[in-house]
């Protein structure tokens, strides 16, 4: 067994796999105890040395993999992704890069990729974004069109909320999250305009009620269509190793005949 075969049957261990996942969860928790001062005074240096020790890690299962996959590495997907979060965490911290080194939190976004069954939720949602496009437009469109009207009629009584249509846009959006909509925004508006629950209500039923839900439909389809064409995989493994099993007993017993002749 050559090297490039032993290192793929390491990393497709699953022993490996749950040792990174473990290491990223405390890398994880690692971060989140950096945030803390009176930890950081306390055990400060151990924490940095814990989290340099992750990223060591990291890198050594990147390079194993680059080792193992070759060009292939970057025709996952997956493998881009993990090569771009670690890459991001080896970046230096110093002045203008300092974002980056915040970033390396990102790191807890591996476990993703490792973990199959939020593999298949991403994968559900990044499926959808064809059909979500759609959605998007239609909502462009309904928002456009709501803060046009409320800028018209609202925007000389009420200019931080519908002075242009900018404000108004983001008001609109405040209300189609439902956030503080009524007692917020609307009764004082229906205060010096009576009649205005007329716009806002249709809007409201329209926007949250009807395209929000279809967004929702939308991702929640195509993740069923993931999760189908996951056990169709599984299937058909199963039905091909059912199939060699059968085609080797029928060897077995074919050479059995040959020999009792």
């Amino acid at each position: 067994m050559g090297i490039t075969q032993r290192l793929l049957t390491l990393i497709e261990a699953p022993a490996f796999g749950k040792f990174i996942t473990g290491v990223i969860i405390f890398n994880a928790v690692l971060l989140g105890m950096e945030t803390s001062p009176t930890l950081m005074d306390a055990a400060g240096p151990l924490i940095v040395t814990l989290d340099s020790l992750c990223l060591t890690i990291f890198v050594v299962e990147i390079s194993i993999k680059l080792l193992a996959t070759g060009r292939r590495f970057f025709t996952n997907g997956w493998n881009v992704f993990d090569f771009v979060i670690v890459g991001i965490a080896l970046v230096p911290g110093g002045s203008g890069l300092s974002v980056l080194r915040a970033l390396r939190i990102l790191r807890v976004l591996r476990v993703i990729s490792v973990a199959p069954r939020l593999r298949r939720v991403v994968e559900g949602f990044i499926s959808a974004l064809p059909g979500m496009a759609s959605v998007f437009l239609l909502m462009a469109i309904l928002f456009y069109i709501g803060a046009v009207i409320s800028t018209k009629l609202f925007s000389q009584t009420f200019p931080d909320w519908f002075g242009d249509l900018g404000l108004s846009a983001y008001t609109l959006f405040q209300i189609m999250t439902l956030e503080s909509w009524s007692m917020g925004i609307v009764r004082p508006v229906m205060e010096i305009y009576p009649y205005a629950w007329l716009f806002f209500v249709p809007f409201i039923m329209v926007t949250t009620f009807a395209v929000v839900n279809l967004l929702v439909g939308l991702i929640v389809n195509s993740m069923q269509d993931a999760h189908h064409a996951e056990d169709e995989v599984k299937t058909d493994a199963y039905r091909d190793e059912v199939l060699e099993r059968l085609e080797s007993i029928e060897r077995r017993l074919t050479e059995q005949q040959n020999i009792k002749k």
